[in-house]
């Protein structure tokens, strides 16, 4: 699996090695021949009022690839269309308005010989997704992908775009890993990296004891957006070192002040909330990362560092067969996963995080 171009308002690269690889040109892949399977990943800012905007246009020269548009449509929805050697691609999705954010990732994966195409759009923070079929996909070329990406004069990009990226495979959607591989995580055998733990191994929770890891996940993604890293600074939070998460890692933080602001006995905070530039901060990194995580048997908090972190919330993904296939447990036995309920403690907004973040930082 490899991504071959992202770019952003900051730069942009094609590369047909893979993003941070130095080797050739992968198997099967020519300068001139066509991307057969492939995602187009784009992450983007909605209107807060839902009118329409044009986010997305690009027009070929004389390669096959004419043209392809992504625009928001009012009501939160999507269309993609892309004309192709006279024929025309469309699919049309709508999000849900009582979900509405005013970011989400849009992805347009597609495997032509199977004749087979999705469109789908989440929010980074959550693990609904909403997606639909497109009908007979044709395949790409990548002499116009790489002027998508590199040609400005031959494309529009809205200020409202974070990023967006290019794969040579069909990337997952939904519930996503949040922790590098370096992450010492406490089990019963001391401290362990993320990237080594392993279905059994016996990880201790923060009020259950140790539990059983069900599954690992892990993917690489582009180091952009509502995937690029954050430091948590120790020894805030209980940490005992700092570590690198995803902006979605989720710690469970208790105390006092917790209990006078908020009225709960702890309360969950996304990492990317907590960014202050004391307890927490980008980390720079290269064009890709690679995430990972565990499954744990009822969604526990695990031990990370000393602080106390959420493992991987699936919800009921095992009694919702589309979405599971389009995941990272897309290869995992539906009766193998649990079902996660509810979590236990209220997940906080960005404004009251931040009031939490500074009482820590004083």
């Amino acid at each position: 699996m490899a991504w071959l171009a992202l770019a952003d308002h900051d730069g942009q690269e094609f590369t047909l090695t893979g993003l941070g690889t130095a080797d050739g040109p992968k198997a099967g892949i020519e300068p001139d021949g066509l991307l057969a399977r492939g995602t187009l990943l784009i992450e983007t800012r909605l209107s807060p009022d839902g009118r329409p905007q044009d986010l997305f246009a690009f027009r070929g020269r004389d390669g096959w690839l004419t043209a392809l548009t992504l625009k928001a449509i009012p009501g939160g929805g999507l269309t993609l269309v892309i004309a192709q050697n006279g024929e025309i691609t469309h699919a049309t999705i709508l999000q849900n308005s009582a979900v509405r954010t005013d970011v989400v990732r849009v992805t347009y994966a597609w495997d032509a010989p199977k004749r087979w195409a999705r469109l789908a759009i989440e929010r980074p923070e959550g693990i609904d997704v909403h997606m639909v079929s497109v009908a007979n996909p044709k395949p790409l070329p990548l002499a116009d992908l790489h002027d998508l990406f590199l040609a400005h004069h031959q494309r529009y990009i809205s200020e409202d775009v974070v990023f967006f990226a290019l794969s040579d495979q069909i990337e997952p959607i939904g519930p996503m890993p949040t922790l590098t591989r370096s992450a010492p995580i406490e089990t019963s055998k001391g401290h362990v990296r993320a990237g080594n733990l392993k279905r059994g191994d016996l990880v201790r929770t923060e009020q259950t004891g140790l539990v059983p890891v069900l599954h690992t996940v892990k993917r690489t993604v582009p180091a952009r957006g509502s995937f690029a890293p954050i430091r948590l600074r120790a020894p805030y939070f209980g940490l005992q070192q700092d570590i690198i998460v995803a902006p979605d890692q989720r710690l469970v933080i208790r105390g006092s002040e917790v209990e006078y602001l908020f009225g709960r006995e702890a309360v969950l905070v996304p990492a990317r909330h907590l960014v202050n530039g004391t307890v927490a901060l980008p980390q720079q990194f290269s064009q890709t990362i690679t995430y990972t995580q565990v499954i744990l048997p009822k969604h526990e908090a695990m031990m990370l560092a000393g602080a106390s972190a959420e493992s991987l919330y699936i919800g009921r993904l095992r009694r919702k067969p589309d979405e599971l296939k389009a995941s990272v447990l897309a290869n995992v036995n539906r009766n193998d996963l649990p079902e996660h309920g509810q979590a236990a403690f209220p997940v906080l907004r960005w404004f009251d995080a931040i009031t939490l973040a500074e009482q820590r930082a004083a």
